[in-house]
């Protein structure tokens, strides 16, 4: 596990230098779905502190209450998410990386103000126009979310997440990543009091190029984890 991180580390630095970058804007996150709660507890002790997991029940049923959790692990929902599973979702991560809809902003932020919090949230945007694909399809959809966002005192904006196109070649997965990027500079200058400062974007096969084009924060599972085991 050691090894396989500082080799993600290492890829992740020079990735950064090749595009004139500081590699301390990049977050590393370990997206540990399927894999068991040892896993987990290998990563974090060769010093992961970021996992991200797809399923609600997964979360639940993997990762002990917040008390009893090692200092410093954050865990985040970073699969779609529906309606009828938010109750259960709140209580139990750092943030929700897969908001998609006013909706569900509206189901986060009232479940949130009644736990007496307020839940970090990153916006999804589809930039491939792939249907199996979450997010918002538009920016006109996007924004009729964030134009709302007074109404939504549960939740904090912290950016925007996206997934590359599956099977592209790189100028389709960077063309992807580039709009994501401009999406948000059209964001901070439409609504300059929220912050987006975070651009998620950027796999196990894609994330030097997703740090080329402005990613802050790459999600890599199988290259720390190995395969997934879709059984359990």
């Amino acid at each position: 596990m050691q090894e396989r991180i500082d080799r993600i580390r290492d890829e992740i630095a020079q990735a950064a230098a090749s595009c004139g970058r500081d590699v301390r804007e990049i977050t590393l996150m370990a997206v540990s779905k399927t894999h068991p709660w040892d896993a987990v507890m290998d990563g974090y002790a060769a010093g992961l502190r970021l996992f991200g997991e797809n399923r609600v029940q997964e979360v639940e049923a993997k990762f002990p209450p917040f008390e009893e959790r090692p200092d410093g692990m954050q865990v985040r929902l970073i699969g779609h998410l529906q309606s009828n599973k938010v109750k259960k979702i709140v209580p139990l991560v750092d943030g929700i990386d897969s908001l998609d809809s006013l909706k569900l902003a509206h189901l986060i932020s009232d479940c949130s103000m009644r736990n007496g919090t307020r839940m970090p949230v990153l916006l999804e945007y589809n930039t491939s126009a792939e249907d199996a694909k979450s997010g918002f399809e538009s920016e006109h959809d996007l924004f009729d979310m964030l134009d709302h966002i007074e109404e939504l005192p549960g939740i904090v904006v912290r950016g925007l997440m996206t997934v590359g196109p599956l099977g592209g070649d790189e100028r389709t997965i960077r063309n992807a990543f580039s709009l994501l990027r401009t999406v948000r500079d059209r964001c901070k200058a439409r609504y300059p009091s929220l912050d987006f400062s975070t651009l998620s974007m950027g796999m196990s096969g894609d994330f030097a190029w997703a740090i080329r084009e402005g990613s802050t924060l790459v999600r890599i599972g199988t290259r720390l984890f190995g395969a997934r085991d879709y059984t359990t």
